[in-house]
């Protein structure tokens, strides 16, 4: 007997098997499209795209690319993940189909912008009422529904239309990004605002046009005048701008906003006195050694804002190796932000503020799910990549919101999602005119499942 010294089993390859099903996993998201009426409502939406006798439905082929970009997709032609099991994704098109589709679509970019807008609006409202309990539309003025809104450089390797130079010295485009971020981790995107590269970073008009999109497309009980101030508009100090934050005051919804005090006013921080320093709260709720929170307003002179707008101060001493700045008065880092909200602790609503940051987890997942690149050579064509992205990045969400309660899978990342569930193969039987889809067994495969019966579970009670 000879003891073999491989580190890894050899097998034998065989013929393909015609009942396997790779991407098996995606069926998790299948099951939230059905949850949430997606399909219904794109394909009835986007009937006036559709050409006549055509096989392949315009939602159909959208919701078939954003299911490719979930499996790991960054282009058209990996709408192929997904074909060649209509027994579990249905009809998928082909590649000339999905590029004339996207073509045509991009011929009226702006009408079909607002049309998906309106479908994705109402699909919200169903998933947030399925997610029960944990459904973000559950908010109050004092712990408001919050939408970040945030810009994000995607480098292009080719002379694309729109693609310029960047302000990092890079090429491509300088999309901006809303999101809703859930209180219980995650969040979904509420728009994304493709730009060129030349775009600049506070622009005011674009953050007042995107905050107002992201606002249209919240359900209805977070709408009208009685509900505004239950959301909570929190951006860096690119939203500073005269004209945004007035247009967030008119409103009368709440708005936290990073801000810059002004160098020749720097000095006016030392006249806050000692016992105005509260301590500041780190991100479990616990007191921060060595960082402080003080309200500047009336200290620091600002002209042209809103009446009520506050002004509040964090200080606290540079980690060590920082790079030091003129603003850092008396060796401790300054930092301020303005808001409107009159109720809660300083620490609270400074902690409330640096939880911004979410925002960076989610354009990190919105790059693992598409938006990394823009795939296509037309402006109008990568809005139509934008709405597939948004949409790939919304059935996560509201995968995880409905499927995932109190599962570790609530709070993974797609990437993590992809590799463990997403990913999954599995075998499909039939047997007394039913098919059955075995998953193959791992270590995941109860997450797997017990997602699937959990969605299925709401749409049976509803």
């Amino acid at each position: 007997m000879v003891k073999s010294t491989r580190l890894y089993p050899m097998v034998t390859i065989g013929a393909p098997a015609r009942a396997a099903v790779n991407q098996a996993g995606l069926v998790t998201v299948v099951e939230t499209i059905r949850a949430t009426g997606l399909d219904r409502l794109l394909t009835e939406g986007l009937a006036k795209w559709d050409l006549p006798r055509a096989t392949h439905k315009t939602g159909k082929v959208l919701l078939d690319l954003a299911l490719a970009v979930i499996a790991g997709g960054d282009q058209l032609a990996d709408a192929g993940l997904v074909r060649g099991q209509p027994d579990v994704f249905g009809q998928v098109a082909s590649e000339p189909v999905v590029s004339r589709t996207i073509a045509r679509l991009a011929g009226q970019i702006d009408q079909v912008e607002r049309q998906v807008a309106q479908v994705v609006a109402e699909a919200r409202q169903t998933a947030w009422r399925l997610a029960g309990d944990a459904s973000p539309v559950v908010a109050t003025p004092r712990a408001p529904l919050v939408i970040d809104i945030d810009a994000t450089l995607v480098q292009a390797h080719s002379d694309k239309e729109g693609a310029t130079g960047t302000w990092k010295h890079t090429f491509g485009f300088h999309p901006l990004c809303a999101f809703i971020d859930y209180k219980n981790n995650g969040g979904e995107p509420a728009g994304i605002m493709l730009r060129p590269g030349r775009a600049g970073s506070n622009t005011a008009k674009d953050h007042t046009d995107l905050a107002a999109k992201a606002l249209l497309g919240l359900p209805a009980p977070l709408h009208g005048c009685q509900a505004r101030d239950r959301v909570l508009i929190r951006t860096d100090s690119a939203g500073a701008t005269h004209k945004f934050v007035n247009w967030l005051a008119g409103r009368k919804s709440q708005y936290s906003i990073g801000f810059t005090i002004p160098w020749e006013q720097a000095e006016r921080v030392d006249w806050i006195p000692p016992e105005a320093w509260t301590p500041a709260y780190d991100d479990d709720g616990g007191v921060k050694p060595g960082a402080f929170v003080a309200e500047a307003t009336g200290v620091i002179e600002v002209n042209g804002w809103p009446k009520d707008m506050r002004i509040i101060l964090r200080k606290e001493r540079p980690h060590p190796g920082a790079q030091l700045t003129l603003m850092d008065w008396d060796g401790n880092r300054v930092t301020a932000f303005i808001t409107n909200t009159r109720t809660g602790q300083l620490p609270d609503l400074e902690l409330r503020h640096r939880q911004r940051a979410h925002c960076e987890d989610r354009v990190r997942c919105g790059k693992q799910v598409g938006l990394a690149k823009m795939p296509l050579q037309g402006f109008a064509q990568n809005r139509i990549w934008c709405l597939v992205v948004q949409l790939a990045n919304t059935l996560i969400g509201w995968m995880q919101l409905i499927g995932c309660d109190g599962l570790a899978a609530r709070r993974w990342e797609p990437k993590r999602l992809r590799a463990r569930l997403f990913s999954t193969a599995g075998q499909l039987v039939r047997h007394a005119r039913q098919t059955c889809l075995r998953f193959a067994r791992h270590t995941w495969t109860d997450t797997l499942t017990a997602i699937i019966t959990r969605l299925r579970g709401v749409v049976l009670v509803t």
